[in-house]
């Protein structure tokens, strides 16, 4: 059986752990491939006696919320052990089952030193911020590319952790004191603390790689879910407000060791409107009572870092640079109903940089950053439409505004969010 990829179509936050959660019930494995406890999924459970759950997950894969699922967080991913266990401790407190976690012996680990760089680099940049969480994920990734990172195996033995550890150190501690005027860490306090996860974590670590092209061979499905998004892939995002891995699908097959021929199918989440977080442009962002009326709708603040999301209109050009950037064989609209009530919708179609008009991304970081959307404008609706659950249950405006983001972005829509719950969906094309 191929595996399937998820991907953000935007700058994150569209929805993509609703989706994931969705196509869960069809899965033997859902797999994380990049970032780490830097973005966040919102995931909203309904329960038989029709209260809802909600669960924010930050390091672990959507995925270990479905029963009978298999939950990977692959060789891609930094993981920061804290942040692991104490996810894992919420849920298990909630009566998740927690025990059929993988964990990539291959996967990186964020140490305390990575952390701190992050926060007082941040600072030091000011004005030139990237807008990072300051959670150490960047250093940590810079630290594997740099290869003095410490992997999840080299908790198993401690001699070898002392060495990776000693040798970080030599260069870190000299930053931290010299260039940032902060007090340095000791080997043994960074050692000590690493160490302390190695017996409770032993029981999830293997080689994810094996498992899941095994798992293929057997003829099950494997969902790989990305963290962050096209625009904020560090290849292929709006770099340098970007983040430090490859949330792109091409990030699916190097952060979970399943080979491109495997995939058969790359599932891209996009909002009807757009939104981000932290620096960088964004051509359709809103500075007025539209801004608000989305962010207040759509709840815009940050799972991870509680921070108010910047808002503005669909992007089409986006979108369909995500469909040819991943591949995009199916997009998933969400929060659709966020757009209830507006008499019309702008969709930015084009941009314009300098009176020549731009249909594609423009290649030049600086083009983009002058870009300014070209509109069309398209007429809203005022019903409720959380309760629909097939595309003749919307509202004809509804269905017209559905049909053209999909004509202008490269790719069909098959399924629609119309709420947060899992089963406030409409679905056009089954996704397995």
């Amino acid at each position: 059986m191929p595996a399937i990829t998820i991907i953000g179509a935007q700058w994150g936050d569209e929805g993509k752990g609703k989706a994931t959660d969705l196509l869960g019930e069809h899965v033997d494995y859902v797999v994380k491939f990049n970032g780490g406890n830097n973005a966040g999924h919102t995931v909203v459970i309904r329960q038989e006696d029709g209260t809802s759950e909600k669960y924010a997950l930050h390091l672990l894969p959507s995925g270990i919320l479905t029963a009978g699922v298999t939950p990977v967080i692959g060789n891609g991913v930094v993981v920061d052990l804290a942040v692991l266990f104490e996810e894992l401790t919420g849920l298990e407190a909630r009566g998740v089952d927690i025990s059929k976690l993988k964990l990539s012996a291959s996967a990186h680990v964020i140490a305390d030193y990575n952390r701190q760089l992050d926060k007082v680099t941040e600072r030091f940049l000011g004005s030139r911020k990237i807008g990072t969480t300051g959670r150490g994920i960047g250093p940590t990734y810079a630290d594997k590319v740099n290869r003095i990172g410490i992997r999840v195996q080299d908790l198993f033995d401690e001699s070898i952790l002392r060495g990776k550890v000693e040798g970080a150190l030599e260069l870190k501690n000299q930053l931290l004191s010299k260039v940032y005027n902060r007090r340095g860490f000791t080997v043994d306090a960074v050692v000590e603390d690493l160490l302390s996860y190695a017996d409770r974590i032993a029981p999830m670590v293997c080689d994810t790689g094996l498992l899941l092209n095994q798992a293929l061979d057997r003829g099950e499905t494997v969902l790989l879910e990305g963290g962050q998004a096209t625009l904020l892939d560090v290849d292929h995002g709006t770099y340098p407000f970007v983040t430090s891995s490859n949330a792109t699908s091409g990030g699916a097959c190097t952060g979970s060791g399943i080979p491109p021929t495997r995939i058969d199918r790359v599932v891209a989440i996009v909002k009807a409107y757009t939104t981000r977080v932290g620096e960088g442009p964004f051509p359709t962002e809103l500075f007025d009572a539209s801004g608000d009326y989305l962010r207040d709708n759509g709840h815009e603040f940050g799972t991870t870092t509680g921070r108010p999301r910047r808002c503005g209109w669909y992007d089409a050009v986006i979108a369909r640079y995500a469909a040819r950037v991943n591949g995009v064989t199916d997009f998933v609209l969400t929060k659709l109903d966020v757009l209830d009530g507006l008499e019309e919708i702008p969709v930015c179609v084009a941009y314009d940089v300098d009176g020549v008009r731009h249909d594609e991304m423009p290649v030049n970081q600086s083009d983009f950053h002058h870009a300014k959307p070209i509109f069309e404008m398209l007429p809203g609706w005022k019903e409720d439409i959380s309760g629909a659950r097939s595309f003749a249950d919307l509202p004809a405006n509804a269905q017209a505004y559905v049909k053209y983001v999909e004509e202008i972005s490269g790719a069909p829509m098959s399924v629609i969010g119309v709420g947060p719950a899992r089963d406030e969906t409409v679905i056009i094309n089954s996704l397995t």
